[in-house]
C-alpha cells in the first residue's frame, strides 16, 4: 500500500512539471505582465501564429484542435460529430510578448484551463497554466489564476 501511495504522488509530481503546471510565476515575470497592455483577442486567427502551433504541440495534435469562441465543440464523451475538437476557446488577450488564453476542454469530464505564453516571432513557450476554475469573465480573473499557481494536474 505504501508503495502504491509513493507511486501515486510520484505520478502526479512529474505530470504537474511535465505541463509546466503548479508553481507560481516568477515575481520578476509577474511584475512584467502586469505592466503590458493587453488587447482581447476574440479567434484564433487573432493569436500569434507561434501561440497557435505551441498550442497543437500542447494538445499533442500537432494542429489547432480547438473551437472558436461560441462554436460547436465536443462537451461531452459522447461523440455526436466525430470532427469536432474537444476543446473550446472562451477567452483570450494577447501584449508585445504574452498571451493568455482561458478555455474548455471537454470529453469525460468537462473542464477549464488557462495558460500564459511567452511569445516572439523567434521562439515560443508556455510560462504556466492548468486546470482553472469555471466562468472565470474577465482579464484579470484569468491573470490572477495564473499568477496563483498551483493549478490541478490535468491533460491540456
Amino acid at each position: 500500500m505504501r508503495c502504491t501511495a509513493l507511486l501515486w504522488i510520484a505520478g502526479v509530481l512529474w505530470a504537474t512539471a511535465a505541463a509546466g503546471q503548479g508553481a507560481p510565476l516568477s515575481a520578476a515575470l509577474r511584475t512584467h505582465v502586469q505592466g503590458e497592455r493587453f488587447e482581447v483577442v476574440t479567434s484564433l486567427r487573432g493569436m500569434p501564429l507561434g501561440v497557435r502551433d505551441e498550442l497543437g504541440r500542447m494538445f499533442g495534435t500537432g494542429s489547432l484542435d480547438i473551437a472558436e469562441p461560441g462554436a460547436p465543440f465536443q462537451a461531452t464523451d459522447v461523440v455526436s460529430t466525430p470532427r469536432l475538437p474537444f476543446r473550446r476557446m472562451s477567452k483570450a488577450w494577447c501584449a508585445n510578448d504574452h498571451c493568455f488564453l482561458y478555455y474548455e476542454r471537454g470529453g469525460i469530464a468537462h473542464t477549464w484551463h488557462v495558460a500564459l505564453f511567452h511569445w516572439s516571432p523567434a521562439a515560443t513557450k508556455l510560462e504556466g497554466g492548468g486546470m482553472a476554475p469555471a466562468g472565470l469573465t474577465t482579464f484579470e480573473a484569468v491573470r490572477d489564476a495564473v499568477f496563483a499557481g498551483g493549478f490541478k494536474p490535468g491533460s491540456w
